[in-house]
């Protein structure tokens, strides 16, 4: 299984103390790394995969990155949390902003909507936009 992974992957893959961070190019296998990870750590070391977590920063290369543990884990793998950072970030304040006086029914606003809310604020508020730019506040 792990025939054509080169040293640095090895130490990737067996690093079994903390958590492990994987940077590399595009191409270079991390991907593959971090699956054959996920299957070390439940076969050789005994790790309930719910314990697991694989997080990347695209839903394409989450979306690879779950097929590969399914092929690669088998049973057991649905219990490992694969994510991009994004979507593992509002699950965890989905589950606990409550905690901190917040409704757990909340919208993310990308750079457009923060404009524009920017821009609703400053009309509503008679500030002239040509003079201060939303992007001031």
């Amino acid at each position: 299984m792990y025939e054509n992974m080169n040293d640095m992957q090895m130490q990737a893959i067996c690093r079994t103390e903390g958590p492990v961070l994987i940077l590399a190019g595009a191409g270079s296998g991390k991907t593959r790394v971090l699956t054959h990870r996920a299957a070390y750590l439940i076969e050789e070391k005994g790790v309930n995969p719910y314990h697991i977590m694989a997080i990347t920063f695209t839903n394409k290369a989450a979306g690879e990155m779950r097929e590969r543990i399914d092929d690669i884990v088998g049973y057991g793998s649905e219990s490992i949390w694969v994510s991009t950072f994004h979507s593992a970030c509002v699950r965890i304040l989905r589950r606990f902003i409550n905690r901190i006086g917040y409704d757990t029914n909340f919208t993310i606003y990308d750079a457009d909507d923060q404009k524009q809310l920017m821009k609703d604020i400053c009309k509503r508020l008679m500030i002239d936009t040509k003079l201060y730019k939303e992007k001031f506040f």
